[in-house]
């Protein structure tokens, strides 16, 4: 039972798999309508979820020596949620309806359960995901069939979701828990998604977009001129008066003003994510930042102007073959998490710097990969106050020795630009972790693997 009953949701409990387009009457574009989305019901998903896990709640109520028969209030649920797009998941042999070939995968993890005694102030935790980035304690709510780059079409089918989400934060869940009925609070956190579905819930521009980060208001050239002091300044309630101020153009200003003024927000933002950055992805998007340094590095770019495409490819297949051979490592086309992980190792510098003629630059290479391999436990560790406090405590320091190197000895590369995800471990990632106590663990990992 919800407390005070939940708005626009029925009060009906026993609710199996639903229509994702449950109220919208005409089909989208030429789809048929009933095959284009499947979902549970919000509410129903979570107390699912919260009775799978009714022997932890107990089970931490007696390790924290609490009386469970008077711990019937209080509790509060943090909710981790996901969303990704999963490509091409087109029918091999086809004999079924004409779906979009593009689907998109929604999906929560119960992150967190605790508990406030009366007149307490801290909440005691009782309960804690040990796996937050695991597919097993990531559970799917909404699969559709719609290219992520629909946005109509995504909004139409997460519609629902958000309202009841919304419902759910305004009321408190009575459930028998232990044989005993107990009252809960949720909290969401939109933290596993990547850049682009960030953008695109948010409604700022495409990734290539001048204004460079999700997190703070900065432009691709301020951020490769001052790339370590930013602080975090974006949110969904800004990115919502932005639209307003977008759309209405209050001062009568011409197109670029008004950009400038509303820092790239040009559509209404639809989702509410918590501004952060994640871990698989910042991976991904370093390592292939440094593979192209690796090229330029093999190439001498710092002492030409402009290098031919010919030349480009012949370093590119030089450091492939080195890679091959010293490493197994295979050539890919698009970079991958297991890749990123492979080439970012000194064992891989070493083996690139065979191919670099000078002493100096090997150095600055190995020194680059090294300060890199001291800051990335910080934004891969699900706990880094406990795992890795040392690279905790230095990481600024680390970052600040990283852009020095990076704006002197590779100026040929950021000169005027530099990459989102490289942007965000130099100037946010302290922030975050301040903040939320981790990155790692908010990450989009578990629906990455679910989606496989």
């Amino acid at each position: 039972e919800w407390q005070p009953a939940l708005k626009s949701v029925s009060s009906s409990w026993d609710v199996g798999i639903i229509d994702g387009l449950s109220g919208w009457t005409t089909s989208v574009d030429d789809v048929p309508a009933d095959t284009i989305s499947r979902r549970f019901r919000y509410d129903v998903a979570l107390v699912s979820a919260l009775k799978d896990l009714e022997e932890d709640i107990m089970e931490g109520l007696r390790e924290r020596e609490l009386d469970d028969s008077i711990c019937t209030s209080g509790f509060t649920v943090v909710v981790k949620e996901s969303c990704d797009g999963m490509g091409d998941v087109s029918e091999k042999h086809g004999g079924g309806p004409a779906v979009p070939e593009k689907a998109v995968r929604f999906s929560f993890t119960i992150m967190s359960i605790s508990i406030r005694a009366e007149g307490e102030d801290d909440g005691i935790t009782i309960f804690q995901e040990q796996k937050p980035n695991s597919e097993l304690s990531c559970r799917p709510l909404c699969l559709m069939f719609v290219d992520e780059s629909d946005h109509e079409t995504l909004t139409a089918i997460l519609g629902p979701v958000v309202a009841e989400r919304k419902a759910m934060m305004e009321s408190r869940l009575i459930l028998s828990v232990g044989g005993l009925l107990r009252s809960f609070r949720f909290f969401f956190r939109g933290t596993g998604y990547d850049e682009k579905m960030v953008r695109e819930m948010e409604g700022l521009e495409a990734s290539g977009s001048t204004y460079i980060c999700t997190l703070c208001d900065s432009t691709r050239a301020e951020a490769s001129q001052n790339m370590v002091l930013h602080s975090i300044t974006r949110s969904h309630d800004e990115n919502l008066e932005r639209y307003e101020i977008w759309r209405k153009n209050p001062f009568s200003e011409s197109a670029d003003e008004l950009r400038d003024r509303v820092k790239g927000v040009s559509a209404k933002p639809f989702m509410e994510t918590q501004p952060t950055l994640d871990a698989l992805h910042c991976d991904i998007g370093n390592a292939t930042e440094f593979y192209k340094i690796f090229q330029d590095e093999i190439g001498e770019v710092y002492q030409k102007s402009n290098p031919s495409r010919e030349e480009r490819r012949r370093w590119r297949s030089a450091l492939d073959k080195q890679l091959r051979k010293k490493l197994k490592l295979k050539p890919v086309m698009r970079m991958n998490g297991n890749y990123a992980r492979r080439l970012m190792t000194r064992e891989a510098v070493e083996v690139v710097c065979e191919l670099v003629p000078s002493e100096e630059r090997r150095e600055a290479l190995q020194k680059l990969m090294d300060l890199y391999l001291q800051m990335k436990p910080v934004w891969r560790s699900t706990c880094p106050s406990r795992d890795c406090p040392v690279q905790l405590c230095q990481y600024s320091y680390n970052s600040q020795q990283f852009a020095d190197l990076l704006s002197t000895t590779f100026k040929y590369r950021y000169d005027g630009k530099i990459t989102n995800y490289l942007h965000k471990t130099l100037a946010h990632v302290p922030e975050i972790v301040e903040r939320d106590g981790s990155i790692g663990a908010w990450a989009s990992e578990g629906n990455e693997s679910g989606n496989k």
